[in-house]
C-alpha cells in the first residue's frame, strides 16, 4: 500500500502535472445500508495507444518508445497495484498474420513490466478489422469487470464493432453489472474511445455512448479513463468525469483545432514531447489524484 508521503515523493521525482479529479467516493468505510466495501488506498498506472508496429515520420524512434516506457514504470519508487493499457496496443494492418505477430511482440515487451497484474482493452487498431478476434485470442475478453480494494472497475469495448458502437449485447451486460452495484458504489470505467461526443468527425466519439452514460448516470461516483485521442484531456458529463491519457507513440492535435486529425510533427530536439503515462491515486477521503509523467525521466 502506498501512503501519501510516498506518493508525493514519487511525484516530486517525476515532475509531472497533478490533476485532482472532481469525483468523490473515497470513504474509508461503506455507508449504512450500502453494498459497497471498505475503501483502501492504492494507485494504478494507465498506459495507452502504444501502436506497436507503427513506422513513420511521426515517431522515428517507434521501436524504442514502448520499451522506454516499460523501463520508466519499472523504475517507479512505489509500484502500482495494477497497470491498464487502454487500447491501440498495436498499429492497424490488413494482414491477419501480421496483426497477430504484432500482438505477440507487444506481449513480449509488456511481459517485462515488474508489476504482473496487467490488464488490457482493445483499440480500433487492434480489433475493428476482425471484430476483435485476434485481440481475444491474445488477451482474452474485450469487456469485463473486476473489484479492487472497494472500487468496481468496468472495461468496455467500443472498438470491435467497426461502426464505433458498444452494441446492444454489451449494453445489456453493462446494465446487469450495474444493477448489482449500490448507487454510491465507487465505479471506474475503462474505454478506448470517449463515451461522449468529443469530435465525431475525427472518430472521437462512440455512436451509442449516450446509452452507456445513461446507464451510468444514476450512480454518484463514476470516473471514466480512456485513450484514443493521444493527449491529456478532462471533461464532465453530468457528475461523470472523463480523463483521456497521452499516447506512447505520437501526440495528436487539440480536439477540433484543425480540419484533419494528423499527428503533431516529431521534434528531434524533444523526441518524447507529448508522450507519457498516468498514475491514478485513490486515497481515503480524497478526490482521485491524477499525475501525468513523461515516457522517460531525467
Amino acid at each position: 500500500m502506498m501512503d501519501r508521503r510516498s506518493f508525493m515523493k514519487l511525484t516530486a521525482i517525476g515532475g509531472g502535472a497533478v490533476f485532482m479529479s472532481g469525483l468523490y467516493g473515497h470513504a474509508p468505510a461503506a455507508a449504512a445500508g450500502s453494498k459497497t466495501a471498505a475503501y483502501e488506498d492504492f494507485y494504478f498506472v494507465q498506459l495507452s495507444d502504444v501502436h506497436w508496429g507503427f513506422s513513420g515520420a511521426a515517431n522515428p524512434d517507434a521501436l524504442n518508445t514502448f520499451r522506454k516506457a516499460v523501463a520508466t514504470v519499472n523504475a517507479l519508487e512505489v509500484q502500482p497495484d495494477f497497470i491498464i493499457f487502454t487500447g491501440d496496443l498495436t498499429h492497424t494492418t490488413d494482414d491477419p498474420k501480421e496483426r497477430r505477430q504484432r500482438m505477440a511482440q507487444f506481449k513480449d515487451i509488456a511481459a517485462g513490466l515488474t508489476v504482473k497484474n496487467v490488464r488490457f482493452i482493445p483499440g480500433e487498431h487492434d480489433a475493428s478489422l476482425d471484430n476483435g478476434a485476434a485481440y481475444k485470442e491474445n488477451f482474452g475478453p474485450s469487456n469485463y469487470a473486476f473489484e479492487h480494494k472497494g472500487v468496481h472497475f468496468i472495461a468496455l469495448d467500443n472498438v470491435s464493432d467497426p461502426g464505433a458502437r458498444i452494441g446492444d449485447t454489451q449494453l445489456a451486460w453493462l446494465k446487469n453489472d450495474l444493477d448489482q452495484q449500490a448507487n454510491d458504489a465507487r465505479i471506474v470505467v475503462f474505454t478506448h474511445r470517449p463515451l461522449f461526443d468529443l469530435v465525431p468527425k475525427w472518430d472521437w466519439a462512440t455512436r451509442d455512448g449516450d446509452k452507456a452514460l445513461a446507464l451510468l448516470a444514476p450512480y454518484s461516483n463514476v470516473t471514466v479513463f480512456y485513450g484514443h485521442i493521444h493527449q491529456e484531456h478532462h471533461h464532465i458529463t453530468g457528475q461523470i468525469a472523463h480523463h483521456a491519457a497521452k499516447s506512447l507513440i505520437f501526440p495528436l492535435p487539440a480536439p477540433g483545432s484543425q480540419e484533419k486529425r494528423t499527428p503533431l510533427p516529431w521534434d528531434p530536439a524533444a523526441p518524447n514531447k507529448g508522450l507519457g503515462f498516468r498514475e491514478v491515486e485513490a486515497e481515503a477521503n480524497k478526490d482521485y489524484q491524477l499525475t501525468e509523467f513523461p515516457v522517460t525521466r531525467s
